[in-house]
């Protein structure tokens, strides 16, 4: 498996995302419509470090501190890479980025974490300066940022360059049917920047993996289901069609072409897992070397849906 150097950290090409992973608020059964609990997701944890997959994003905000807290038991002191989050908002008490930094080591059981992510761009000036001294304490190895657009990413850099300290990476919402992060400079800017670029949602939560159609909709009352109804589904069959084409020539299903376009544009892709096929899948389109050809084809197609669904959470970038 070809590792990634993001500054000085070797990390694997793909990264395990584990929204879904918990039974609290805000978390499986709200965004996916079920639940998943440590027990079912024990041998999907171990499946994915045995093959190398050991790269874990998570955030408090991902049940409520559940996701963070099965990682953390299920990995123990293992050698594993964690990425987590800082979510700014108005209810955390003061010195909050360092209290909510260490109630996720404490979940994770870690004494540091490889990545942490300002989550959204509220108060970017504020919370790129309190990253400082929490990195300079080594309680944080690398910082990226999340959800934050050109201009902002740039204040950031700034900030921390004028601390002796380097922007590691940033973690975006990019898939097929949303390149905001590609038409608007930010991905260019980063491989200019040697800043490695995190693709989140790049299989939008199942809609670009070829299960859910117009006939099979996501579980009601869930975000999937809000994001992709049962017409938007029916309005992205071209693209499942031609994806499942290419799929042909590589010998895999529509969410490894998904996976491997996103692979192909340089990215680190965050897929959530909540089955070993899912490992599977991940693993099956690191094989795959897409052709300039491929990916033109599969744009054209995206070209043509202007859904461009951005989560609830997301700003204009």
């Amino acid at each position: 498996m070809k590792q990634i150097e993001m500054q000085d950290l070797t990390i694997p090409p793909i990264a395990i995302g584990t929204w879904a992973w918990g039974k609290g608020p805000f978390g499986s059964k709200f965004i996916f419509g079920v639940s998943h609990g440590i027990e079912e997701l024990k041998p999907i944890y171990h499946y994915a470090v045995k093959n190398g997959l050991t790269l874990f994003d998570t955030a408090p905000v991902y049940s409520l501190g559940s996701s963070e807290k099965i990682i953390g038991d299920l990995s123990n002191g293992e050698d594993i890479l964690i990425s987590t989050k800082f979510m700014p908002t108005s209810w955390l008490p003061r010195k909050s980025m360092s209290w909510t930094l260490n109630s996720s080591l404490s979940r994770l059981k870690r004494e540091d974490t490889d990545i942490y992510w300002i989550h959204r761009p509220a108060n970017v000036t504020k919370w790129a300066k309190e990253i400082i001294p929490l990195m300079k304490a080594n309680k944080i190895r690398y910082c990226g940022i999340s959800n934050h657009n050109l201009k902002q990413i740039k204040e950031v850099e700034l900030i921390l360059k004028n601390a002796g300290l380097k922007l590691a990476a940033i973690q975006n919402h990019f898939s097929l049917l949303y390149r905001n992060s590609e038409e608007n400079g930010i991905m260019k800017y980063c491989e200019e920047q040697g800043i490695t670029f995190f693709a989140y949602m790049v299989l939008e939560q199942g809609a670009l993996t070829g299960y859910y159609n117009y006939n099979h909709p996501f579980p009601k009352r869930t975000r999937r289901a809000r994001a992709f109804s049962k017409q938007r589904l029916k309005q992205i069959e071209p693209l499942i069609l031609e994806m499942k084409n290419i799929g042909l020539k590589y010998n895999v299903g529509v969410a490894e072409i998904a996976i491997a376009y996103a692979l192909a544009k340089n990215t680190v892709p965050i897929i959530g897992v909540t089955k070993v096929k899912h490992i599977d899948s991940a693993l099956a389109a690191l094989k795959i070397t897409m052709s300039e050809e491929d990916i033109h084809k599969l744009e054209y197609f995206s070209n043509n849906f202007q859904l461009k669904i951005k989560g609830f959470w997301e700003k204009k970038m």
